[in-house]
């Protein structure tokens, strides 16, 4: 790739105007995971910076996201005693990211299904809303996710802070009604924070604050941990490595289709999973790919990774003399900005349409989003997941059902030339079962009870793989079952077109070598001449 001086200054502004952006958001997600609005600075640092360097998307820009900052508050709530526990689940999940990568399946974890990824973003949406609700009236966060937050809204209706309503409610306003117009010039969280902040200082100044930030590096958070916390930790940091690959990936194909370039999935998966490494050393928030940050990012001109080595390093320079400053911004404020983000992150498009979707899916959506929002981010994910491959496989069944063909051949028009065909008009003695397509696991059970019962009324049954292109481990030992029913029935066998393929699996089970040599034909013809064979016996 030629690099010339033209794109590195569409990457410097690309990068600085990502740190403008980034500046309130990683401060408000900070706060709201419960480790620290330093810890969201710095994490956006580590993420952005070596996710870049590593990964291999151009323009994606990675820094703290709502999905990951929700998937690090329920860590740090349920799934750590300790902040160190909770690093070393963030650093095993970085340990699986890179794994994912280097195995070369990254572009696997694309499709996890969209009814999944959009239940637990809109799930995660309403968390940050109702988790919020609490400091907009002036009541630090409370603990135990949303059911912790509504157990405390008794409490704090008798405790609030009107200051800090007010400020909530002008931050919130100013975040939603900033022109877009405008927004690349001057971004609509940053205008937010400054008029929220300026009217806590001016006016209503009793509102809680961030306070004291430190404003040097921190210290590396490693502590060896014990093997039996490493056994219950590997749930969950697997379930973090999903979220922040599927985030990363699905944020790299938007960027490609906006700037015409590639990606490759694999590599962007071991530098998403070095930031995460990264961010968990030192203490700060993990992040993914960032929809918003990377919009911003291609907007503003940036095209390469430079863009976010500049954004990290240019964040990186501010957060040492951000100290002073970052210390007044109200809780409130850093409230309002993350419920305008709670709301961005509903997958409104869907919701509204969920009554036409099909209804297995729309079950499956529903299910991740009320497990996200009333038990915990890393349930919803993993029920959400089993739920829609067993959707996925309900309809995959009916797709391979339709695809076998069973039916019975009549004597005097399958066997009109054979001497001994039936005197009785009507008589069909033999049976064809054709199978067309894919056979897998989906479809194999119901095989035994489609076919099953038509082997019975036989006496040859034909069974024509001239069709199918693929057997799976669990449809070719149906068949191998389909023999033994045959075998029961004393219903002879003979097998018709099998193509190399699913030869060789039937072989690999030995399911082939129960079938002689003269029962195995290529055509419909010597079918026949083997049924009239057979039949004369």
């Amino acid at each position: 790739m030629n690099y010339s001086l033209k794109s590195f200054r569409g990457d410097f502004f690309g990068g600085v105007t990502t740190t403008v952006v980034v500046l309130p958001v990683a401060l408000a997600f900070g706060v709201a995971s419960g480790m620290g609005a330093a810890a969201g600075i710095y994490g956006a640092v580590a993420v952005g910076l070596f996710a870049s360097v590593f990964g291999s998307a151009q323009s994606r820009i990675p820094g703290p996201t709502t999905a990951t900052t929700v998937a690090m508050a329920v860590i740090v709530t349920s799934y750590a005693s300790t902040m160190s526990e909770a690093l070393t689940i963030v650093i095993l999940g970085g340990l699986f990211q890179v794994l994912l990568g280097l195995s070369r399946i990254g572009r696997f974890v694309a499709y996890t299904p969209h009814v999944v990824v959009s239940g637990f973003m809109s799930g995660i949406g309403i968390i940050v809303i109702v988790m919020q609700t609490l400091p907009v009236l002036g009541i630090p966060s409370a603990p135990g996710g949303v059911l912790g937050a509504i157990r405390a809204y008794p409490d704090a209706a008798g405790n609030v802070n009107t200051s800090a309503l007010a400020v909530a409610a002008f931050t919130l306003g100013v975040a939603s009604a900033w022109p877009r117009g405008l927004a690349r010039q001057a971004p609509a969280p940053l205008i937010a924070l400054l008029a929220g902040t300026a009217l806590s200082l001016l006016w209503l100044n009793d509102v809680p604050v961030i306070g004291p930030v430190p404003a040097a590096l921190p210290e590396l958070q490693l502590e060896a941990p014990s093997l039996l916390f490493l056994l219950r930790a590997v749930e969950p940091a697997l379930i973090f490595a999903l979220i922040g690959s599927v985030n990363s990936l699905l944020i790299s194909l938007v960027a490609d289709s906006l700037t015409g370039s590639r990606h490759d999935p694999n590599r962007e998966l071991v530098g998403q999973g070095v930031g995460t490494l990264a961010a968990g050393a030192i203490g700060g928030l993990p992040g993914a790919g960032s929809t918003m940050l990377t919009m911003t990012n291609i907007r503003a001109g940036g095209r390469t990774r430079i863009s976010g080595v500049v954004y990290a390093l240019l964040l990186l320079v501010l957060a040492f003399g951000l100290g002073r400053f970052v210390e007044v911004i109200p809780h409130a404020v850093l409230a309002g900005i993350l419920i305008k983000i709670g709301w961005d992150n509903i997958d409104w498009r869907l919701l509204t349409r969920i009554h036409r979707i099909q209804r297995e899916y729309a079950v499956v959506m529903l299910a991740t989003l009320v497990l996200t929002v009333f038990v915990d981010l890393i349930t919803g994910v993993a029920i959400g997941l089993i739920a829609a491959g067993m959707a996925h496989a309900r309809q995959l069944e009916g797709l391979e059902l339709d695809s076998v063909i069973s039916v019975p051949l009549v004597d005097r028009v399958f066997l009109a030339r054979a001497e001994d065909a039936a005197a009785d008009p009507y008589a069909a003695r033999v049976g064809l079962v054709r199978l067309k397509g894919r056979f897998t696991v989906a479809s194999s059970h119901k095989l035994i009870a489609v076919i099953g019962a038509d082997i019975k009324d036989h006496e040859v049954v034909i069974f024509d793989f001239s069709g199918a292109t693929h057997l799976d481990d669990s449809a070719a030992m149906v068949i191998d079952r389909l023999m033994e029913i045959a075998a029961d029935e004393r219903t002879e066998v003979i097998v018709m077109g099998l193509s190399s393929g699913v030869a060789h699996i039937l072989h690999t089970l030995g399911v082939r070598q129960r079938i002689p040599d003269e029962r195995l034909v290529e055509t419909l013809e010597e079918a026949r001449e083997a049924s009239s064979q057979l039949l004369k016996r």
